[in-house]
């Protein structure tokens, strides 16, 4: 073993050791001023303004909080950014609430955010407008994706409290104004921290009930605080992804959320949706005598304009000439028939008076046999003359028949029965000759069946 010298100094006596060096490596360093530092700032709130922001896509929030005199480290790790509600910027005073954190790599500390709130402005009014703009943006209260509400809604699903005023109200009025409505309420908070989501669960779940005609949120009146929950983005989102029509009855009229903006119709309050949703049965029989009256109007109308167009056709020259030709065959008719008719009935007095003479000669004492033989002659020129006159009268009905058939030949509606058509011109005149028109001029065809607009685009030579 190696034995150090022994010094003496002036007093005869030996020199002190000098104390031994004792070195830390950096990283014990670091872990030694961490080990103080981060015990004692473990909750600290913070006052400063926000600089140069960063958030990565991995959903941290890194920045600087800075005032006259120095600056700090701040960062906001993702599972603590996804509850704040709103997004810093640069150059806005905020009041951060953390703990002081050192981190090794780069031998700084820095502050661990938790919470963060904008100064001079609420953080619920600034989380309020940053949510409205991204939403807007996105097109969510686009007025083009606004539905109608159904006009008799049968069934109503209701998101709101199962204990408070807001759902007595909607029964009363929906009892009121139309009994017949059903009502399905799925219960949710609708103030506090777990209410948003709560809310948003029974848009979604409503929407998969089969028969539901429209949706209603609804919450009386409160701060801003109170009504926090409707200003949420997974209210908004529940809003904008449902299939049903949905209204937000949210708070008083002067009360304006997100879900207002979002929803197909925003009612002042839970009241007045519950009306907007029920309509009253004597307005709605109002209504539908309102629009009774309409169609008999319309249809009266229309009535009378193709009565007008009867009438005009009918008085047109050519129909006018063809009613003449078929008055006169008519009375013809009416001749032949009369003259047949005294024909028959001259024979029937003859046949009679031959009776009434053979009558009394039989009276006058003829046998029996003769009698017979009489009677027996009486019957059959009785039967003769029944039927020379039914020969009589169906060669008169023949005859008529041949002259109806002639009179059908003559008709111009007969003849447009085999394909043909009148021309008129736009004056409504019968054309007779193609010269009567020139290139472009309009004609109107009258056919069997209808009548045919046509413009005149060239002529031919006949």
């Amino acid at each position: 073993m190696r034995q150090r010298p022994l010094e003496f100094g002036g007093g005869g006596m030996p020199a002190p050791e000098p104390p031994k060096r004792r070195a830390l490596s950096v990283t014990q360093l670091t872990e030694r001023l961490r080990g103080v530092l981060e015990p004692e700032f473990p909750d600290v709130w913070v006052e400063g303004e926000v600089s140069n922001l960063s958030t990565p896509a991995s959903g941290h929030w890194y920045f600087s909080l800075k005032d006259e005199g120095a600056q700090l480290r701040a960062v906001v790790w993702k599972t603590s950014a996804r509850l704040l509600r709103f997004r810093p910027r640069d150059g806005l005073k905020v009041l951060a609430r953390g703990a002081i954190r050192l981190y090794p790599p780069r031998g700084e500390y820095q502050l661990s955010v938790e919470w963060l709130e904008p100064l001079g402005k609420g953080s619920l009014q600034e989380a309020f407008e940053q949510l409205k703009q991204k939403l807007e943006r996105e097109g969510l209260f686009d007025p083009a994706r606004k539905r109608p509400l159904p006009l008799l809604p049968r069934r109503v699903g209701v998101v709101t409290s199962p204990s408070g005023a807001v759902i007595r109200d909607i029964v009363r009025v929906l009892q009121r104004r139309n009994a017949r409505v059903d009502l399905l309420l799925y219960p949710a908070r609708v103030q506090g921290p777990e209410a948003a989501a709560e809310i948003a669960q029974g848009i979604r779940a409503l929407n998969q009930v089969a028969g539901l005609d429209v949706l209603i949120v609804a919450r009386g009146g409160g701060s801003l605080e109170d009504l926090w929950p409707f200003n949420e983005e997974v209210v908004a989102r529940a809003l904008a992804g449902s299939r049903l029509p949905t209204i937000s009855a949210v708070g008083h009229e002067t009360d304006v959320t997100i879900a207002d903006f979002v929803a197909d119709l925003r009612a002042p309050t839970p009241s007045a949706a519950a009306e907007r949703v029920a309509a009253e049965r004597e307005e709605l029989l109002a209504r539908l005598l309102a629009l009774r009256k309409h169609l008999d109007a319309a249809l009266a109308l229309r009535l009378e304009r193709v009565r007008a167009r009867v009438r005009a056709l009918a008085a047109h020259r050519v129909f006018s000439a063809e009613q003449g030709r078929l008055r006169m065959l008519a009375q013809r008719l009416d001749d032949l028939e009369r003259r047949a008719a005294l024909a028959a009935a001259a024979r029937a007095r003859l046949g009679r008076e031959s009776l009434r003479r053979l009558a009394e000669r039989l009276a006058a004492g003829s046998p029996r046999r003769r009698l017979a033989e009489r009677r027996a002659r009486l019957l059959a020129a009785r039967e003769r003359l029944r039927l020379g006159s039914l020969a009589r009268l169906e060669a008169a009905r023949a005859g008529l028949g041949r002259l109806a058939g002639k009179l059908e030949g003559l008709s111009p509606l007969g003849v447009l029965a085999r394909g043909y058509a009148l021309a008129f011109d736009a004056q409504g005149r019968l054309l007779f000759d193609a010269d009567q028109l020139a290139p472009g001029d309009e004609l109107r065809l009258r056919l069997h069946h209808g009548a045919l607009a046509a413009r005149v685009t060239a002529k031919e030579s006949s």
